[in-house]
């Protein structure tokens, strides 16, 4: 299988130049498009689309794909000087390549 192609990962409306990505709002999930959205908001959409794309099940039969996404446990976290109860989910992102190097190169995926 060939690897995951950018619209399979971002969108059926995402694009790219020698320069620039685009990645159209709504195509993400769950963000409500707007001129302000915040960047952990879009970054928040950004990795559930890749999930979506990016599944440890293809990753497992496929070769050619490098990375997976998986969901990790829930939890709580007690926040700020009244001690909130924030919840925490996790998104565990999962970079593979042949063992040649400690560093993470964007390239090498």
């Amino acid at each position: 299988m060939p690897e995951p192609t950018l619209q399979q990962v971002f969108g059926a409306n995402a694009t790219q130049t020698a320069t620039t990505i685009t990645i159209t709002k709504a195509d993400l999930p769950g963000l409500t498009p707007s001129s302000t959205n915040r960047a952990e908001s879009l970054l928040t959409a950004i990795l559930l689309k890749a999930q979506d794309g990016l599944p440890q099940s293809t990753f497992d039969t496929n070769i050619d794909q490098s990375i997976y996404i998986v969901s990790g446990f829930p939890g709580f976290a007690f926040r700020g000087a009244n001690n909130d109860s924030y919840r925490v989910d996790q998104l565990t992102v999962n970079l593979a390549k042949p063992d040649t190097s400690a560093t993470i190169d964007p390239d090498d995926y």
